[in-house]
This record gives C-alpha cells, structure tokens and sequence, in this order.
C-alpha cells in the first residue's frame, strides 16, 4: 500500500493551556498539528482581564484587574517555558501567544481570526476549589464544543475516575 500525501490543514491547532497543567495537552495538540501539517499556537487566556470593546479593525482594547500586569506576563512565560521544554525535538512550528477574558469566548474569536482546524483542551484537576470554580463559570471544553463548529480535543489530565467513584462536581 502507498502512503498518500496528506492534504495540509485548513488552519492552526489551537492549545489553550494554563501554567502547572500537565503536558500531556501541549504533546496531543502538537501531534494532530503535525499530523496535519499545521502551526500550532499555544495560547493563555489571561481572566484577569477582558474585552472593553473591539474596534471594528480587530483591536480589542481590555479592562484590567492586574494594573501592573506583572501576573499576565509571569503566566505567559510560564506557558512558553513549559512549551519549549515539551516540544524540544518536535517536528513543528509553534509560537506562544496571550488572549484576554472568557477563556471559551477568548479561544473562539482566535480561532475564527486564525481558520483553526482544531482546539485542544484539558481536563481540570480535581479538588474542591477546581469544582467550584466549575460549577460558577462552566467547563471550557462543554462551552467550546456548544459554541463554534471546529472540533474539539480534550485531554485528560489526571487518572480518570473510576466507575464507582464520585465525579469532581458531584
């Protein structure tokens, strides 16, 4: 059997990371980039900020609750740095990028700027505090795959649940 070419992807893989989640997202999201031939970004979505208004250029012009933005800016490196120890001898081209506000709304506009072909996310960690926060704002992955029409990818990040046990939000 031949190996057929494989046609290159309509667009980017999108990974929307946080700083301290597992690397297995960064991992997944490079290798369906590279299946496809595709860049993959690897973006933050700073919450501490949001969306004021969007001109009608694109320029979205944010209200910050992080004056110095010093947190923002520790977190995006913090996401790069992990990045380029994740994807060190990866065949891929990548870059790192910050967006601001709803994290589902926030990697939705990018990825309809970009013509993304895929978005990966991960799972919360487990805990109370990750379980509240959930309950309160929603799981980014449910938003993602009701709100646009790309596919979604989303890796788990701890050992799954077994059958019996408790689910985080339960």
């Amino acid at each position: 059997m031949t190996d057929l070419p494989r046609p290159a992807a309509s667009g980017p893989v999108i990974a929307g990371v946080v700083p301290g989640q597992s690397s297995r997202v960064v991992r997944e999201a490079a290798r369906y980039a590279a299946l496809g031939h595709a860049e993959l970004l690897v973006v933050h979505v700073d919450t501490t900020r949001f969306v004021a208004f969007e001109d009608p250029d694109g320029y979205v012009h944010s209200t910050t609750a992080d004056i110095a933005g010093a947190a923002a800016k520790a977190a995006l490196d913090d996401v790069r740095t992990a990045a380029e120890k994740v994807l060190a001898g990866h065949d891929v081209t990548w870059s790192a990028r910050q967006e601001i506000g709803d994290p589902a709304l926030a990697l939705i506009r990018l990825a309809d700027e970009t013509g993304a072909s895929l978005l990966v996310v991960g799972t919360r960690k487990r805990g109370i505090g990750e379980s509240v926060r959930e309950f309160l704002t929603g799981s980014v992955a449910a938003r993602l795959s009701h709100r646009q029409r790309r596919p979604v990818l989303v890796v788990p990040q701890d050992d799954p649940v077994g059958a019996d046990d408790q689910l985080p939000w339960e």
